[in-house]
């Protein structure tokens, strides 16, 4: 416990940032969600799924060159074991994501009511082994663009956060309808735990590391065992 506490001391600015993050990204994405519900339908499915790859892009230019922009504990682990960051900061990075969420999804319940299910993520049906291969593949795809456009040095510079939220919005669009979409613990975790909504919120946790780690083992592949990136080892 004191060893967190002196981390948290320690990357508080990083934590900061991580927790504004992640409440943003929570605020904006699930906000749309209930407000698009609030009035029948006035933002569409694809401006749901604009509002996400938008705030995720923004985000990115905005905070990467403070937190490194990860907002999202499957990205946190993913980072940690293909070497690129500290062990140190994994849990007070993904404890600052979780708690920045849920402050978005409590806001988001006192400002608008119990509206949407919070934007919370469930299967189609009730068919939780579809939206579990599916996260799994959604979010693989997803860490395969952020190791290859944000990390790799023979990526064009600039354009991480542009290739990551177009991905993000890119599989809100076609796959929200059946899993939601999450590719992220903290998103799907913060409206769940607010409206009290736990059906198959274990596949949102599983699917989305699976998922990320199995994009490290690929990459790594590609990258010469990520000879050609520039792994943050302190």
């Amino acid at each position: 416990m004191k060893l967190l506490y002196t981390n948290f001391f320690r990357f508080r600015r990083e934590i900061l940032a991580e927790a504004i993050g992640t409440f943003v990204l929570v605020f904006a994405g699930t906000g749309a969600v209930m407000v698009n519900e609030l009035t029948q339908g006035a933002i569409t499915h694809m401006g749901i799924s604009f509002v996400f790859g938008a705030v995720v892009a923004a985000l990115i230019y905005s905070s990467g060159h403070l937190s490194g922009a990860h907002f999202n504990p499957a990205v946190t682990l993913a980072f940690w074991t293909s070497g690129f960051f500290p062990k140190q900061r994994v849990i007070p990075y993904i404890l600052a994501q979780l708690l920045g969420a849920i402050a978005a999804s409590v806001l988001l319940l006192i400002s608008l009511g119990k509206i949407g299910n919070l934007g919370a993520t469930l299967p189609l049906n009730d068919n939780w082994f579809q939206s579990f291969v599916l996260e799994i593949v959604l979010t693989f795809i997803l860490m395969f663009v952020i190791l290859g456009s944000g990390l790799d040095r023979r990526s064009p510079i600039g354009f991480a956060g542009l290739a990551i939220g177009l991905t993000v919005g890119l599989e809100a669009l076609f796959m929200g309808p059946i899993t939601g979409a999450s590719m992220n613990p903290a998103r799907s975790l913060a409206p769940a735990l607010v409206a009290g909504i736990w059906q198959h919120q274990w596949v949102y946790w599983l699917a989305p590391i699976l998922g990320a780690q199995l994009a490290v083992i690929v990459y790594s592949q590609l990258s010469n065992g990520f000879q050609d990136l520039e792994p943050d080892r302190s």
